[in-house]
């Protein structure tokens, strides 16, 4: 799966999460499936999450980058910038996923950006633009997740 890069986080939030003795490279990221679908989140604010995804590993039948690994992509950098607008005493649940398949990609690395569209008290929605190597747009989605305590602290 190759060397994964750090995750960059804004001063502000490595402040912020400090004394919560978490990995946040850890905690922001797709866990074991993302690892096995090699998702890489590069950049991660509650304001901008980024992050890539090899096509290759990640097809369906016909060759195409599956619509479910998009999915998992979008999920994973919408949910990561609902947790960091939470901050460390709330926790993201995703509530709702809608993802729009532009076009098909065979190859190469796709990219994710996700901006907030909603930051609220309760629930947080960002949408999430996936793109091929060309800049292309491959898939729109927009992730919506219920923000609750963290009752763990």
């Amino acid at each position: 799966m190759g060397e994964r890069s750090k995750t960059t986080f804004p001063q502000e939030i490595l402040d912020q999460w400090a004394g919560s003795g978490l990995d946040l490279n850890a905690l922001f990221s797709a866990g074991h499936l993302g690892e096995r679908m090699s998702v890489d989140v590069s950049e991660a604010s509650p304001e901008r999450v980024v992050g890539t995804m090899p096509v290759e590993g990640n097809t369906q039948p016909y060759g195409l980058l599956h619509g479910g690994a998009s999915a998992v992509l979008a999920e994973t950098l919408g949910s990561v910038g609902a947790m960091l607008h939470g901050g460390p005493a709330r926790i993201a649940v995703g509530v709702d996923l809608n993802c729009t398949h532009h076009r098909g990609v065979r190859s190469g690395l796709v990219t994710g950006v996700a901006t907030p569209v909603h930051r609220g008290r309760t629930t947080a929605t960002y949408e999430i633009v996936i793109t091929d190597e060309h800049d292309k747009r491959v898939c729109t989605a927009r992730l919506t997740c219920i923000l609750r305590d963290n009752e763990t602290i």
